[in-house]
């Protein structure tokens, strides 16, 4: 609900429009009624009558175009909550780092802000509005009836409470089936979705079958998880149909027997246009009902995609901005004017240091992992001078990584890191980014041709320079063999190219940027000798007036550095 206020308009419209055509729903009612009355006891010349019938074709067309309106702003506001929550939610991932990410499913991440995001959907263009006029329809078609009838009015009075209070019990059920519906769908959208991704290797090891398998019982057992919803939800239809037809027959029944004379419950005579009004207003009393209870598991849908994207994201996002913002609030204006100032100094500090080397220094850094009882790196320290040239050396698992990745600030660690002697925490995101470049051991690449995989390092990089990077990189050895060039398009994560070849399309990005701090994991550890060689020399001759450090197995990578460092037992060793 606090999402609301992002379409507060388009929501306020939405439910407006069932009650505005309920109001105009009576007088076409009560017309038609009029209409027949007077054609049927008056006798009225059907001429004298078309003046009554185009005002209810006229009334029918004003409801079906106030219909129209209200689902299209109720749409609009779906889409409006829709778009923010996901740019909400990827701004969360964004913000978490990649550290964060590693350790949950992609799959699950990917269904939460798909799927699970899309389940409010129901929620904000439906539900919203059919509660609005369920709320007060109901209750105004029943005091109206009773100016021309009291039973009628009374009967439809009574019953009509009865289906809300049926379907809050069964509502308790559809919530709870919902939730164990939605967090079966997000499990398995991440058992499929790491299958589908290590199915060449399944494969290989012959584990092809028995994952299939599993996959078949996966989804039969989301599949009964989703009858048992579906069950619910025919049951709360069940229970609205069973007391509007009672009570639409009851009032059917009163009017047919006081017609016939065997009930005599009025003061006066119950003429045909009263009768008939009354038989016109009663279903309609349960309309709004009907339409509530439609979408009546639309609620506990997406109470139940809420509660999985608030644990999948450790919170949920409007939570976290409120609190952000009523933080805010309480600052002062001394606060807020040195944050500014400060924010301003950082922002002239990085142009000042844009193309030149940057210097880092690293203190009593602990770096702990994730089921390991020991810390990976503990009381560490690095200095790294400006345009120095460092090569990082170590047996795998020793922390060469993530050493690279706590100075690039994509792990958290203890510890001081300052960059040009500014302390790692203060650095904007945007500034740090700019100041420094780290390409890892599994660059990334995405969906698209390889000169657009490279650009990725400058968009605004024209044709010619991204030529020059590529060449640079010896991304055109390979990029000249294949029919389209650079042009050629790239599968998700580069499928179409080897290791080696996705860690120099990597390097080609680097060449298109103008970083202080270069950080490299192992960028030469898929290429043969001779081109190790030479796009060793191709780094080093960008890295000159840069600061350079470059993890490597390779002693022969590490004799072109004029100063070794060793990672060992948690600390760091010159060579």
């Amino acid at each position: 609900m606090a999402l609301a206020k992002e379409a507060r308009y388009p929501l306020i419209l939405a439910g407006a429009a069932p009650l505005v055509s309920g109001a105009l729903l009576v007088v076409q009612a009560w017309l038609l009624a009029s209409v027949l009355d007077s054609a049927i006891v008056g006798q009225i010349p059907r001429q004298e009558l078309l003046g009554g019938i185009l005002g209810i074709a006229g009334l029918m067309l004003l409801r079906a175009c106030i219909g129209w309106a209200g689902e299209r702003a109720g749409a609009d506001a779906s889409e409006r909550i829709k778009r923010h929550v996901r740019q909400s939610l990827f701004q969360r991932l964004v913000n978490k780092g990649p550290h964060w990410s590693r350790g949950k499913a992609s799959g699950e991440l990917a269904s939460a802000v798909v799927d699970q995001v899309e389940a409010l959907d129901g929620f904000f263009a439906k539900y919203l509005p059919a509660m609005a006029a369920a709320a007060m329809l109901p209750v105004a078609f029943s005091v109206l009836l009773f100016p021309v009838d009291v039973i009628a009015g009374l009967v439809l009075l009574i019953t009509a409470p009865l289906i809300p209070l049926f379907m809050a019990l069964v509502g308790w059920g559809a919530q709870g089936a919902s939730r164990r519906h939605l967090r079966a769908f997000a499990r398995l959208s991440g058992f499929f979705a790491d299958r589908l991704r290590g199915l060449s290797t399944l494969k290989l090891y012959g584990r092809a079958q028995a994952e299939a398998a599993s996959v078949v019982a996966a989804s039969d057992a989301l599949r009964q998880r989703t009858m048992s919803v579906l069950r619910i939800a025919f049951l709360s239809s069940a229970i609205l149909e069973f007391f509007a037809a009672l009570g639409v027959a009851g009032v059917a029944v009163y009017i047919g027997l006081t017609y016939l004379g065997f009930l005599d419950l009025r003061w006066t005579p119950l003429t045909l246009q009263a009768g008939l009004f009354c038989l016109l207003m009663a279903p309609e009393v349960y309309a709004p009902l009907r339409q509530f209870a439609a979408h009546y598991h639309d609620r506990a849908t997406a109470l139940a995609a809420v509660t999985q994207i608030a644990v999948l994201f450790d919170g949920l996002p409007q939570e976290a901005a409120e609190q952000a913002a009523e933080q805010t609030t309480q600052q002062t204006t001394q606060q807020t004017t040195q944050q500014t100032t400060q924010q301003a100094t950082q922002q002239g500090r990085a142009r000042a240091h844009a193309g030149k080397s940057a210097g880092i220094a690293i203190t009593a850094l602990r770096v702990d992992a994730p089921g390991r009882n020991q810390a990976v790196l503990e009381d560490a320290s690095l200095i790294l001078s400006p345009g120095e040239h460092v090569a990082l050396m170590g047996p795998s698992g020793i922390g060469k990584t993530t050493l690279i990745e706590a100075m690039a600030r994509l792990r958290p660690a203890d510890g001081d890191i300052r960059i040009d002697g500014v302390p790692l925490a203060e650095w904007s995101e945007p500034a740090l980014r700019q100041r420094v470049a780290l390409i890892g051991q599994r660059p990334q690449l995405l969906a698209g041709s390889i000169a657009d995989n490279i650009r990725l390092g400058r968009p605004d990089a024209s044709d010619e320079q991204v030529q020059d990077a590529a060449r640079r990189a010896c991304v055109l050895e390979f990029s000249a063999l294949l029919p389209q060039g650079l042009d050629t398009p790239l599968g998700s994560r580069g499928h179409g190219l080897s290791g080696g070849q996705a860690q120099r399309v990597a390097l080609a990005r680097l060449f298109l940027r103008d970083p202080g701090l270069i950080l490299l994991d192992e960028p030469t550890a898929h290429l043969d000798e001779a081109t190790q060689a030479r796009v060793l020399d191709a780094i080093l001759e960008f890295s000159q007036g840069r600061s350079l450090l470059l993890a490597t197995h390779a002693p022969a990578v590490a004799a072109r550095f004029g100063r070794v460092v060793r990672v060992a037992r948690g600390n760091l060793e010159e060579a």
